[in-house]
This record gives structure tokens, C-alpha cells and sequence, in this order.
């Protein structure tokens, strides 16, 4: 598995290529744009980990490529490449919704740090908001449910139930707590609808694979477990 995949939008070609074989030796895969057109599609249409992203380009800013993306995308760690003597540039990056700025000339070292350092954390966010049982995952934020790198569509109800057996997996789950955290208290006592739904959620993660996740412990409720 790779490093991550780091966009480079730098008009300099020479600084761009000297990066990029810096960051594929380190074993990051890499993308180069050479405008700011150019990066903000390549950014549109890649799944990028990263960007380095050179504020003075042609056609198009890097603070408007930079504002641009912040408007559809707030997790990207971007880190700015700024001249030496552009403070204002630096203030509004960073007012716009940069990382992180790194001032040329500068050492390749000290930027292979701060991609460590940003894509450790944009990582340890992602892995915040997810939750896992064998092949079978959630992400809370982005609402995506996966098997065996499956996607699985779940109504709003069903993703609840499956969200709340995950945050307590390999925990014996009662009816009535089942009712009360995935319901709430107005369906106290029904637990019809717990049959139905788990019935429903079984179809759809369990019946299609081999391994069944969700167990019944009879006369008492449902478990989650590999």
C-alpha cells in the first residue's frame, strides 16, 4: 500500500519534477499541474491525500485555486509554496483555509516533514470517524457502509441500527436498549420493529457473504460480533 497520493501545482518545472521524484522515492504516488486551471481540475477529478500548491500561477491564482477548494472540500491538508517576502501571500493562505506554508528556496528535507506531519493527521481524522468489524466498516461522516469493499445502501433507520452495534460490538444488546438509543423512548416496548429492522439490516450486510456478523441471543436481543 502506498504512501498517499500528493498533487503538485508548481509553474516552476524544474522545482515541480524535483519534487515529485523526492516524494516518489519516498513512496508517495504523485500528480504535477503546471497552472492553476490545470490544478484545480486535476483536483476535481483525482482523489488526492494532499496538495502542495505554489501561490504565484499562471491562469489562475493559487489563493483563488486554494478558495475554490475550500469551498467544496474542507479535510484536504493543503500546504502553501509562497516567494520569500510574500507575508500577505502567507496571511491570506492561511486565512483561506491553508495548512501549512513553506517559504522557496527550501529544503526538500523540511518539506517531506510537513507531508509527514499533515498526512498523519488528515489519517488520524479519517480513522476518527470510522468504525469496523471484520470486512465490514462505517465512516460516520461521510455515511458510507462497506463489505468486502462492497458498497451497501441502508435507509436512514437501518444505518442507525447498524451504527449503534458497531460503537458496541461484542456487547449483548437488549431490546429495550436497542428501542431507546436507535427509536428512542415513543417506541418503548415494541420490539416488532426491532425484528423487522434487524431483518432488513441482515439482508443487506450478512445473506450476500459468507460470514454472518449479526447474532441473536434469544429471549434477550442482538449481538455484533466476528
Amino acid at each position: 500500500m502506498g504512501a498517499g497520493k500528493i498533487l503538485i501545482v508548481e509553474d516552476e518545472k524544474k522545482i515541480a519534477r524535483l519534487i515529485q521524484l523526492e516524494l516518489e522515492h519516498e513512496g508517495y504516488e504523485t500528480g504535477t499541474a503546471f497552472t492553476g486551471l490545470e490544478g484545480y481540475s486535476l483536483f476535481q477529478n483525482g482523489n488526492w491525500d494532499l496538495l502542495l500548491l505554489d501561490v504565484m500561477l499562471p491562469e489562475l491564482s493559487g489563493l483563488e485555486v486554494l478558495r475554490r477548494i475550500r469551498s467544496v472540500n474542507n479535510e484536504i491538508p493543503v500546504i502553501l509554496l509562497t516567494a520569500r517576502d510574500a507575508l500577505p501571500d502567507k496571511v491570506s493562505g492561511l486565512d483561506l483555509g491553508a495548512n501549512d506554508y513553506i517559504t522557496k528556496p527550501f529544503e526538500i528535507e523540511e518539506l517531506l516533514a510537513r507531508i509527514r506531519v499533515w498526512m498523519r493527521s488528515s489519517i488520524s481524522q479519517e480513522e476518527a470517524y470510522a468504525l469496523s468489524i471484520g470486512d465490514l466498516s462505517l465512516n460516520e461522516k461521510t455515511r458510507e457502509v462497506k463489505r468486502a469493499d462492497q458498497s451497501i445502501e441502508l435507509t436512514p433507520k437501518e444505518y442507525d441500527l447498524l451504527l449503534y452495534l458497531l460503537q458496541n460490538q461484542n456487547q449483548v444488546l437488549t431490546f429495550d436498549q436497542l428501542l431507546s438509543n436507535v427509536w428512542g423512548f415513543d417506541y418503548y416496548g415494541d420490539i416488532n420493529i426491532v425484528y423487522v429492522y434487524i431483518r432488513y439490516l441482515r439482508k443487506k450486510v450478512d445473506t450476500p457473504f459468507l460470514k454472518p456478523y449479526i447474532h441473536t441471543v434469544r429471549g434477550v436481543g442482538y449481538m455484533l460480533k466476528g
